[in-house]
């Protein structure tokens, strides 16, 4: 842990924190499932989550995904243009990542990825869907197992707001694959202003297509919000997915004003259009605390990749953009916050990735993981509480079609169309430096094990969508 913008390193926020009821979660050993869960667990043949919650009240989870949002657009990520103050309260209040992955530079494979702990390319999902694919059959695997599974079996309620992009037919849909109750959209994008019924691109409440009045923002803001105060004397799962700052640009009138300074019209959209996202986020944390739920709640913050060209964000420093295994493409704003339970306002700099959620999800709540099938995400609690000083993951992978990247502790491998390219990504993130021809023995090992990765996939289920900033 570092300090970075006042921020604690881990030794100074730990000794408060050890006086403090972690309701078990950093526990050397680990805590299984409480009583009743883990006879379920042992019964159904699933393996309880380590590290989880003692008896007392399970943590509410609150996911929060932005889509296609720049790494350097947050004030937190040192933004000067926009100011985030709510979003960046998720960090200043918790842990944020400076290694933060997602497992794909698009949208659909990081939520299929995110959704399961497991690393998409093991079912097949590796890309968004194609331009002719067939929308009976494209979206989730019926065989994989969803973190809204995972919660309401622990007695969750599990609702999601905004964007799936995992499925269209009946059995693909939220309410089809955990989720009590659903508002939003099952496509890849929509516009925030248009939204009568239009079929499969409609705004849905649960199955059925609604006329949605407000701004798409302010319209899942509002869901949001009202999930919360109906389920707020009972541990809940919200899986809030908005889908700014996405295109089209279409930000809430009412920001632009705030940005007649930027010349730069697309960027100048954007802006209202984050700063019209991070109110939103304001709403529903406002809710949070307004109902005494702030040290019952687990937040999650992430983007589903990295921001591109094509809506006018910005990856500061990083190379590249979404759509490619470069930093700009996979390292995004990753926060988590637990107020009174988590170390507060510090940076964690080993390698994390979005697949870490569901079972760090699991592990608060108390809720089994599946014990029939890898899960490649890890636990986080007690590495972020600083019970356990190793890195979490001793390589992290990506597979994109022709795209590949792997990388260890200190470096990353990264192969495009054949050629490949080495860099020690520790010291080097904005991939400067190219290291191919001086480290012939680092090649050798990450080459390797990709290799032994690799034979754990299978073939995409669907061709790749030619346009990558969708």
């Amino acid at each position: 842990m570092t300090r970075h913008g006042g921020a604690q390193t881990i030794t100074e926020s730990l000794a408060p924190l050890r006086r403090r009821d972690f309701l078990g979660l950093a526990a050397a050993g680990g805590i299984g499932l409480l009583g009743a869960g883990r006879a379920r667990a042992v019964e159904s043949g699933v393996q309880p989550a380590d590290d989880a919650a003692a008896p007392g009240r399970r943590p509410n989870i609150i996911i929060i995904v932005a889509d296609d949002l720049g790494y350097g657009d947050l004030s937190v990520h040192g933004s000067t243009e926009i100011a985030t103050p709510n979003i960046d309260s998720i960090a200043q209040g918790g842990v944020r990542f400076t290694q933060g992955y997602v497992s794909c530079p698009v949208c659909s494979p990081t939520r299929a990825g995110l959704i399961t702990g497991r690393y998409q390319q093991r079912f097949g999902h590796e890309f968004n869907p194609g331009q002719d694919a067939d929308h009976s059959t494209f979206g989730l695997p019926l065989s994989e197992i969803t973190a809204a599974n995972i919660l309401k079996s622990a007695g969750y309620a599990t609702g999601m707001v905004g964007k799936w992009h995992l499925g269209f037919s009946p059995d693909r849909v939220p309410t089809a694959r955990g989720f009590d109750e659903f508002f939003g959209f099952l496509g890849g994008s929509h516009s925030y202003v248009k939204l009568e019924p239009d079929g499969e691109n409609s705004i849905f409440r649960g199955t059925e297509p609604v006329a949605e009045k407000e701004h798409l923002t302010d319209a899942f803001a509002r869901e949001a919000v009202a999930y919360v105060d109906r389920h707020k004397d009972h541990p809940f799962f919200l899986y809030l997915t908005f889908n700014a700052v996405h295109n089209p640009l279409e930000p809430q009138p009412r920001y632009l004003d705030r940005f007649s300074g930027i010349a730069d019209e697309k960027r100048r959209k954007y802006a209202a259009l984050l700063t019209g996202l991070d109110d939103a986020v304001g709403q529903v944390l406002g809710k949070v605390r307004e109902a005494g739920l702030e040290s019952d709640t687990l937040i999650f913050f992430i983007s589903d990749n990295g921001g591109p060209t094509a809506n006018g964000s910005s990856n500061a420093d990083l190379r590249a953009i979404k759509g490619t295994v470069y930093e700009g493409g996979v390292r995004v704003p990753y926060f988590v916050q637990w107020k009174g339970h988590l170390p507060e306002g510090i940076t964690y700099d080993k390698p994390v990735i979005s697949l870490d959620i569901l079972p760090t999800a699991a592990a608060a709540g108390a809720a089994a993981l599946p014990g029939d099938r890898e899960i490649d995400g890890v636990n986080l609690l007690p590495y972020i509480t600083g019970r356990n000083a190793a890195h979490p993951h001793e390589y992290l992978y990506w597979r994109f079609g022709e795209q590949a990247a792997i990388r260890n502790k200190e470096w990353k491998l990264v192969r495009n169309q054949g050629a490949e390219e080495l860099f020690h990504i520790a010291l080097d993130r904005t991939e400067k430096q190219e290291l191919l021809a001086e480290q012939p023995q680092i090649v050798e090992e990450l080459g390797a094990a990709y290799a032994q990765w690799e034979t754990n996939l299978v073939a995409p289920l669907w061709a790749r969508k030619v346009r990558t900033q969708a």
